[in-house]
């Protein structure tokens, strides 16, 4: 069975690590099918060749559990919402049928994320229209939810995941990249993201948007969407910090 019930899209092979590995450990452990979708290989990078960086990618899956990762094949730095990049999208979301897509924000300053919230949009979208692509032969999906996650501390969160028991594993998957962080050994050329101080600073990150909700650690998403919420006290009756 493909069937996956989270989707996690992302452009780069350890992007979906920093953003919400938390978050699909989580629901991993809660018994749903969960899996990520590479858009590129991250050849642009400044560090690293995609093949040393497709094995990392595997790596870090096996760490999170997923039941799936896949690269979606476009080019690093030159993703852009066109119909030829929407159709192959769409072909992934008929194939797996998630129930919802996690992926970047709107307005990230890097362009391929900054593209790819509009490709998953529409994607999602489109993948629900039986006339789409219908020569290809696979069957039209319900919309599913997209999820964007927080970047700028300019947007405030629809919702925050609390991840304080994953977050141990969370950092263990984005250190199986370990060509894209901090290596003394290394000689290959530093990136902000290659500091010693970078993985820290992104742990304190996941720390402050749990003391938000009163928890060790959180993962914040923003929804466009209005939410059917079943049982609202369940919800709202959530443990919160008050006073942020």
């Amino acid at each position: 069975m493909e069937n996956i019930d989270i989707l996690a899209i992302f452009a780069h092979p350890d992007d979906m690590e920093l953003t919400v590995g938390g978050t699909l450990l989580k629901m991993k452990s809660l018994g749903y099918r969960t899996g990520a979708l590479d858009v590129t290989g991250g050849e642009m990078g400044t560090r690293g060749t995609p093949e040393g960086r497709a094995e990392e990618a595997d790596e870090a899956a096996r760490i999170l559990k997923l039941d799936l990762r896949e690269n979606l094949g476009l080019a690093d730095g030159h993703v852009f919402v066109d119909d030829e990049s929407r159709t192959k999208l769409v072909r992934v979301l008929r194939r797996l049928k998630p129930k919802v897509i996690l992926t970047h924000q709107h307005d990230d300053p890097h362009p391929d994320h900054n593209h790819i919230a509009q490709l998953v949009r529409e994607s999602a979208r489109l993948a629900s229209m039986r006339k789409y692509d219908e020569a290809f032969g696979l069957e039209r999906t319900n919309v599913p939810i997209v999820a964007h996650s927080v970047f700028s501390r300019l947007l405030a969160p629809s919702f925050i995941v609390d991840v304080s028991e994953f977050l141990e594993q969370k950092m263990e998957s984005i250190k199986a990249h370990r060509s894209q962080f901090y290596n003394p050994d290394s000689n290959e050329p530093e990136t902000r993201l290659t500091g010693e101080g970078f993985l820290g600073e992104l742990e304190n990150r996941t720390r402050y948007f749990g003391s938000l909700i009163g928890t060790a650690a959180g993962e914040p998403f923003y929804v466009r969407e209005a939410l059917n919420v079943e049982d609202p006290i369940a919800l709202l009756s959530q443990p919160m910090n008050l006073y942020s």
